[in-house]
């Protein structure tokens, strides 16, 4: 067990805050104005995990936080007092590794399923077309569409719908589904989640959020930027006119257009390559942990 000093675990946690500050700070601001903000809302809306539960530090298993009395009673927490009869510290706890083991598992598994295949990079980003196609029920109201109804569904008409990724298919509108190249259902999920899918590389937040506070905040916000960065691809490729914020078209519905989009689609997959072969040690060490090791922390530690 590795135990930081109260200075040193609160200065990585600063440096973490501001970090994410950096990534979202238009996002925040907007929200104190009441505004929302198509792209970057995605991030918490739909995942779920909200800006406060983000700026959160921790330092990950096996690693411990003396002076650390805010988190005596946060989830996955616990508190260990010293042989020595110090004060002790406070850690992720193993009882709550092995309530969360059968998820550890599950995304080991998803995470190298996925790796183990070649990225596919044709899909153009046509699932967020195809959420819109051939239906006036659209998600993004105050954003016009680009190339206005007719032009948005004849891009998808013209074009092969070929989405390997359920969590974006299971929102294709019902004149949309049929036109994919294969059926996809949850139960797929491990033999069709592929590495060049961008909405499979943004998932890498997903589920870092959900084993938080078992990995470290470090490798959490490295997925959360990535997820930034593929979050603007998808939208910037998608039929909505987002030129009002920033954001130029990569128009999918021209060769040139489709051209950028595999290049940077590409560089998402590389980074996300890295990452999940990150994530993935992260999760096999997890569960190299012996389920009875709730004694954890109560030996000698040492401070840094």
């Amino acid at each position: 067990m590795r135990v930081l000093s109260g200075a040193r675990w609160r200065e990585s946690a600063a440096a973490h805050r501001a970090r994410l500050d950096d990534l979202v700070g238009p996002y925040l601001e907007r929200r104190a104005q009441g505004s929302s903000h198509p792209v970057i809302d995605f991030l918490f809306t739909y995942y779920g995990h909200k800006p406060a539960q983000l700026r959160r530090w921790h330092p990950g298993y096996g690693i411990g936080m003396a002076d650390a009395a805010e988190y005596r009673d946060a989830r996955g927490y616990h508190h260990v007092v010293t042989d020595s009869g110090a004060s002790g510290f406070c850690t992720a706890d193993p009882a709550y590794l092995d309530k969360r083991r059968d998820t550890v598992a599950f995304v080991a598994e998803l995470l190298r399923a996925t790796a183990s295949r070649p990225a596919h990079l044709s899909c153009f980003g046509l699932h967020e077309w195809a959420m819109v196609y051939r239906t006036d029920d659209i998600r993004h109201q105050r954003v016009p569409l680009r190339l206005g109804r007719a032009g948005t569904d004849g891009v998808l008409d013209s074009m092969s719908l070929r989405c390997t990724h359920f969590d974006a298919y299971r929102f294709f509108t019902p004149d949309a589904v049929g036109r994919n190249a294969e059926p996809l259902t949850r139960a797929d999920q491990l033999r069709r989640e592929q590495p060049g899918c961008l909405h499979a590389n943004m998932d890498l937040y997903k589920w870092g959020f959900k084993l938080v506070p078992l990995i470290s905040s470090e490798l959490l916000l490295d997925c959360f930027e990535l997820a930034c960065a593929a979050r603007e691809l998808d939208m910037r490729a998608s039929p909505y006119d987002l030129s009002g914020l920033g954001y130029q078209p990569v128009r999918i519905e021209t060769p040139s257009g489709r051209a950028e989009y595999v290049r940077a689609q590409a560089e998402l997959a590389e980074r996300a390559a890295g990452l999940r072969r990150v994530f993935l040690g992260a999760c096999d060490e997890l569960l190299s942990e012996h389920p009875d090791s709730a004694t954890l922390g109560t030996g000698p530690t040492q401070s840094r």
